[in-house]
């Protein structure tokens, strides 16, 4: 144990987000994801026992958003819904991170669910949970920790 880090965030997890670059995206997903095909080549780091807006909130508390894109994190667009509809798991992680001040309204895009298993594909590294609400996954883009630029 370490003081003022998440217990949940694991040493495989907390590796995991250090060696992420600036732009490398993570990716929590829910238990029905097909991450174990999709994870080939890279970290697949497995969280069974919590749900995915617990693990996003232990990631956040480290990771930086990436403030160079417009829209650092992604999530799975519901199939058959209309533009904009949101699972109540989705609205809670964007409700959450809006409030704590990690990331504005516009900042979250909604992929359907083959492009979203498209991006997964350059992600970094995948965390699955033990979320059991379908759609459940999220992307979330890594930014920078840094000084002020001096001139």
């Amino acid at each position: 144990m370490l003081k003022g880090i998440d217990p949940l965030l694991t040493p495989e997890l907390l590796k995991v987000l250090a060696e992420m670059g600036h732009g490398d995206e993570i990716v929590i997903a829910d238990a029905n994801f097909t991450a174990a095909s999709l994870a080939v080549g890279k970290p697949l780091i497995y969280l069974s026992g919590e749900g995915v807006a617990r693990v996003i909130t232990a990631i956040i508390s480290l990771l930086p958003l990436d403030q160079d894109v417009s829209q650092p994190i992604a999530y799975m667009q519901v199939s058959h819904q209309t533009t904009g509809w949101c699972s109540a798991l989705q609205k809670q992680i964007i409700r959450e991170l809006n409030d704590a001040g990690h990331a504005l309204a516009g900042q979250y895009e909604a992929l359907e669910r083959f492009a979203f298993y498209e991006r997964v594909k350059q992600a970094y590294a995948i965390v699955l949970t033990g979320e059991l609400q379908p759609y459940g996954n999220f992307i979330l883009k890594k930014g920078v920790i840094c000084e002020p630029l001096a001139g």
